[in-house]
């Protein structure tokens, strides 16, 4: 594939952050005294906004969705973030792609101070040109938003020359509205359905498969 910038998400195409995300979605939900939905249903969280989440799984109002995220961030900050793993193979994938010369970026909805602690702490940043994701604040937090934000940051590359690498729609629906090529990585915690329904440029089962996908 003869691209020179990666746009990589975070959680489900380089970590698996399922415990981290379950388990601060499960202590949020308690403090507020709500029922905890069954695992199928959490992990719907990982990927998306976690206020479109709440809002949808668990039916609550802008306010107290709001409010369910300064709980989950609560216990996010301090330990759910290290409640993660890297893919096996990403490290050297990262190597790899970068000895061939090619520039790569995170672009994840989750909170920019958290997408940096936690690729500093697997010792991958090095590896990245920006860690971009949202604001604290709430905003930029559709994938959408991420992407184009991440194109800003490389004036001089065409647009032709960007892809968007995840593993749930949103990761392919942004990539389309910005007018570049997705990957969809089935390992994380999109179907193929869901992710081939959205006619991404490629598919890829495994890390080692990405890998030779990406290379030039």
């Amino acid at each position: 594939m003869d691209k020179r910038v990666i746009l990589f998400d975070l959680d489900g195409t380089l970590t698996d952050s399922k415990e981290g995300i379950l388990n601060c979605v499960r202590y949020a939900l308690e403090r507020l005294g709500e029922p905890i939905p069954a695992d199928d249903v959490l992990q719907t969280f990982i990927g998306p906004p976690l206020i479109d989440s709440f809002k949808v799984c668990c039916g609550f109002s802008d306010g107290r969705a709001r409010e369910a995220i300064r709980l989950y961030r609560e216990r996010f900050s301090d330990v759910g973030l290290l409640e993660n793993a890297l893919y096996d193979g990403v490290p050297r994938m990262l190597e790899q792609l970068q000895s061939q010369g090619l520039r790569m970026s995170v672009a994840t909805s989750k909170p920019t101070v958290y997408a940096r602690r936690i690729v500093k702490n697997f010792g991958i940043d090095d590896c990245f040109d920006h860690v971009i994701g949202s604001n604290i604040d709430g905003t930029r937090v559709v994938k959408t938003e991420v992407i184009q934000f991440a194109l800003q940051h490389y004036p001089e590359v065409p647009i032709g020359e960007f892809v968007m690498v995840g593993d749930r729609k949103h990761d392919m629906i942004g990539a389309r509205a910005c007018g570049i090529d997705a990957v969809g990585v089935l390992y994380g915690y999109g179907s193929r359905e869901e992710l081939a329904s959205y006619e991404p440029r490629a598919l890829a089962e495994s890390v080692g498969e990405l890998t030779e996908l990406l290379s030039r």
